[in-house]
């Protein structure tokens, strides 16, 4: 039972973590800075240095835009959708895909989901249907923690609160099926990997979220799209060999708690629960 059938490798994690302790232990004996190891690490080099490569990796979006124009770029040319753009920096969104019924899908790219940029989306009016992708490059993240922390701590609050429709939510990058995160849809049948550009990709993992907006008078528990409700997912289901049984609904069910709006959020795959919180405030900052 999970929010998400891969999970982070544990024998990477372990590795990364020894690593770290040798870079802080012997980072002095790298490079010709000129200074010994007492000055080295007082001076705040190697600190800065850390500081310096965290934010370039965190700041950058390129290789990340770089995947998701791929990956369009592909179904556009398998015919899956009719066409695609980048919406720009002046838009709180990210891309506008036409889809063949010629209704307008609009894609809201995001990392990890565990931070507070998750909550930063805008539904725009002319979105006949709007969706999260996150795509996560780190590879030593927990897809399971991020998985959960966005679609109940973050996503859920965000609809509910602001009355913000998401139709769905796409977790996939071109780390899946990778040693830093074994899929486990590639378990016996490899043949299920896609080229796409220089990658090799399994089928994305999608979420299916409420066709409405859950509301605790009016609407508290409302039913959860189709697959054939949402184009872009579906577009994207087939052209990369996803197969239903593992789609992943998500309900919402919101209610009152005393002064407190509290919603629960479960997760199911194939026809099983896979994760369901309790009763939790919508508590915000």
């Amino acid at each position: 039972m999970s929010e998400i059938p891969c999970e982070k490798n544990a024998e990477l994690r372990k590795k990364i973590l020894e690593f770290a302790e040798v870079l802080k232990t012997q980072a002095h004996t790298l490079g010709d800075h000129g200074l010994d190891e007492q000055d080295f690490y007082q001076s705040g080099l190697f600190r800065g240095t850390i500081e310096r490569i965290r934010g370039q990796f965190s700041a950058s979006m390129k290789e990340k835009r770089d995947f998701v124009s791929l990956v369009l770029s592909h179904m556009q040319e398998g015919g899956y959708i009719t066409d695609w753009g980048s919406a720009g920096e002046a838009n709180r969104h990210d891309y506008v895909v036409t889809l063949n019924t010629g209704r307008t899908a609009i894609i809201e790219l995001k990392g990890c989901l565990d931070g507070n940029n998750t909550n930063i989306f805008e539904r725009p009016p002319h979105a006949d249907e709007f969706i999260v992708w996150s795509v996560c490059s780190n590879p030593g993240a927990d897809p399971r923690h991020n998985v959960w922390s966005g679609i109940h701590t973050r996503l859920s609050a965000e609809m509910i609160d602001r009355n913000q429709r998401i139709d769905g939510l796409v977790v996939w990058d071109w780390i899946c099926g990778t040693l830093a995160r074994p899929c486990p849809k590639l378990a016996t049948d490899q043949t299920r990997l896609t080229e796409v550009g220089p990658y090799r990709v399994p089928p994305p993992c999608i979420y299916l979220f409420p066709g409405t907006v859950p509301s605790p008078r009016n609407n508290p528990k409302p039913r959860v799209n189709a697959l054939s409700d949402v184009g872009i997912l579906d577009a994207m289901h087939q052209c990369f060999g996803g197969l239903d049984r593992e789609l992943n609904r998500v309900e919402f069910e919101v209610g009152h708690e005393g002064v407190e709006t509290v919603r629960t959020t479960s997760i199911s795959r194939g026809g099983v629960e896979q994760k369901k919180s309790s009763p939790t405030p919508i508590r915000r900052s």
